[in-house]
């Protein structure tokens, strides 16, 4: 298994897939990086060389955000939402979806300690 950025790129799948595997990467700038690289998207990620590996590592350290500096970005959003108490703030420290999904019947499904949510009527 090759590993670029510290992380275990899958090695018999196809190299724009096995990229996707980084936090931070999708599928659209995985080829992007492939292509700045001149690097064919469907071969093998274990066909990969050392000189190629190390040409994937220094254009994700240069040019994108990934894995732990991009995981960091997104808490700290998650965080300043949070302190200046706006309504995706307040979804977020209850919980609770924050992007408009019905919470009458599948939010409660979540995982961690159960949540009451007002307007259901006992019958």
């Amino acid at each position: 298994m090759p590993r670029v950025i510290g992380i275990d790129i899958p090695d018999k799948k196809r190299l724009v897939i096995s990229m996707t595997y980084i936090y931070g990467l999708g599928p659209y700038l995985a080829a992007e990086v492939l292509e700045k690289l001149k690097l064919d998207p469907n071969m093998k990620a274990g066909d990969l060389t050392e000189a190629q590996i190390s040409q994937i590592n220094a254009i994700l350290q240069s040019e994108y955000v990934v894995e732990g500096d991009k995981r960091r970005e997104v808490r700290s959003n998650i965080q300043r939402l949070m302190s200046i108490n706006c309504y995706r703030g307040q979804r977020h420290k209850a919980k609770l979806p924050v992007r408009g999904q019905r919470t009458r019947c599948n939010a409660r499904t979540r995982k961690g300690k159960k949540k009451t949510v007002a307007g259901k009527k006992k019958a």
